[in-house]
């Protein structure tokens, strides 16, 4: 389980946003990469169908589509609009194949945590049914703490796998992603407890020094201070060994040449995951 094989890689198209999709599908096949993860708004540059048809035409999987979730909403009628949204998105993975659709929890409406998690348990149980009916699976991505006021209130593994095991569906799971559990002190225990309902796994570093935006602060894979290894072989234990979705949010990547930063992904992979 140490050496990682290349053919699990998937680049999340927010690691090139400067790019539209027919440009990353085109290069990520040059270049053998047989994943890719999609998300809402990109999709929507070239339209569904088309999105559709070009993953079709170049052999490529989406391995995820972000994003659903933001639940918590200040009134009902909001709160509404937020399912109808999530059940677009629901529509949308299923249209692309994709194998997940990844859920941003969302941040409190107002001051009331409590209450905002409570409308992130009561928006995944208004889903859950329209998803199986769909065949998508819901990944719940817990955040970084720092993401708590604008991001989602869910913030730690243990948080998600409680709300997993509340439903108990083969629908829902958890995404795990390095730059948001790498600190946490139950991480080993969580992946564990996780173990077979692990969704989807996402790769990054974090930086010794955080000096912008926690948003954009996101480095490639050892350039920071996670093992991302120690992660990944935990996560395989836990019976995960699907596709390893890069993500990284970082102004200097998205200014690289398409070609030039899909290589750099690619031998980074290799050598740190």
């Amino acid at each position: 389980m140490c050496k990682i094989d290349i053919s699990r890689l998937s680049f999340n198209h927010m690691t090139a946003k400067k790019y539209d999709l027919y440009s990353l599908v085109d290069t990520c096949s040059h270049l053998g990469i047989r994943y890719v993860g999609m998300w809402r708004h990109k999709i929507a540059e070239v339209g569904l169908e088309q999105a559709a048809n070009l993953l079709q035409a170049y052999g490529i999987r989406a391995s995820s589509l972000c994003r659903g979730g933001m639940f918590p909403a200040s009134n009902e009628e909001e709160f509404a609009d937020h399912i109808d949204d999530n059940k677009r998105a629901i529509e949308e993975a299923a249209y692309i194949d994709a194998e997940v659709l990844v859920l941003v929890c969302g941040p409190a409406a107002d001051k009331d945590l409590s209450k905002a998690r409570y409308m992130v348990e009561k928006g995944i149980d208004a889903l859950l049914p329209y998803a199986r009916s769909c065949g998508i699976r819901l990944g719940i991505e817990p955040m970084h703490p720092v993401f708590a006021s604008d991001r989602s209130v869910i913030v730690t593994m243990e948080q998600a796998n409680d709300l997993i095991d509340k439903f108990n569906d083969e629908y829902l799971g958890l995404v795990l992603d390095t730059f948001h559990i790498w600190w946490d002190p139950k991480i080993d225990e969580q992946i564990r407890r996780a173990a077979g309902r692990i969704l989807g796994f996402h790769v990054n570093d974090y930086p010794r020094v955080v000096d912008r935006s926690p948003l954009v602060a996101r480095e490639m894979m050892g350039k920071g201070v996670i093992d991302i290894r120690r992660i990944r072989i935990a996560v395989e234990s836990a019976g995960y060994m699907g596709p390893i979705e890069v993500e990284i949010f970082n102004d200097q990547l998205w200014n690289m040449p398409l070609s030039e930063l899909l290589s750099y992904t690619k031998e980074s992979f290799l050598q740190h995951v």
